[in-house]
């Protein structure tokens, strides 16, 4: 669910071949996720950042909560992986996507470039941070599904709700450097 880029790549490719279903499917993750990050636009403006998590942390227990429909938990986990996006925008003015991986490495690449030709500026190692989140999860999600399978959609429920809880008691004046200014 997380890759809209191969998401995209694969929809193309099950249209050719002549399964619908599957691209339509496939089209409504892209779909589902644009709309997921307008959906955590919104509750991020009309309330604050630390609701997208309570709304990610809802999403999550649905999804869970529908284990025997694949597509529609396919579909709600994307739509929370879009709306955790508007989460933090970016880190003291340097944007950073927490699910954009490519975009982060990329970042990170041409700070790398930057660097060695001598421009000592070291803001874009930041960069690598969603990336290496995204390689920790990916390994420990395989893991946990071999081991627990479907049950483990409770887990990241759990702990989006526990950091929702967390969240919330950080002091505003703390959480300036990580919150768009309108």
């Amino acid at each position: 669910v997380s890759f809209m880029s191969g998401n995209t790549t694969r929809a193309s490719v099950a249209l050719i071949q002549g399964d619908a279903a599957r691209g339509v499917l496939l089209i409504g993750g892209l779909i589902t996720f644009v709309i997921g990050n307008a959906a955590g636009v919104m509750v991020s403006i009309k309330f604050r950042p630390q609701a997208v998590l309570l709304f990610v942390s809802v999403l999550l227990v649905c999804a869970a909560l529908f284990d025997d429909l694949r597509e529609l938990r396919f579909l709600l986990l994307i739509l929370a992986m879009g709306a955790i996006n508007a989460s933090v925008e970016q880190i003291e003015g340097l944007p950073v996507g927490l699910t954009y991986v490519t975009g982060a490495l990329s970042r990170f690449g041409r700070g790398l470039g930057r660097w060695a030709m001598g421009i000592r500026n070291t803001h874009w190692v930041v960069q690598i941070v969603p990336w290496l989140g995204m390689m920790a999860g990916a390994i420990l999600g395989a893991a946990l599904v071999e081991e627990m399978g479907n049950l483990v959609l409770w887990l990241p429920a759990a702990v989006a709700l526990f950091l929702t809880a967390v969240s919330i008691q950080i002091p505003r004046r703390r959480q300036s450097r990580f919150i768009q200014h309108r």
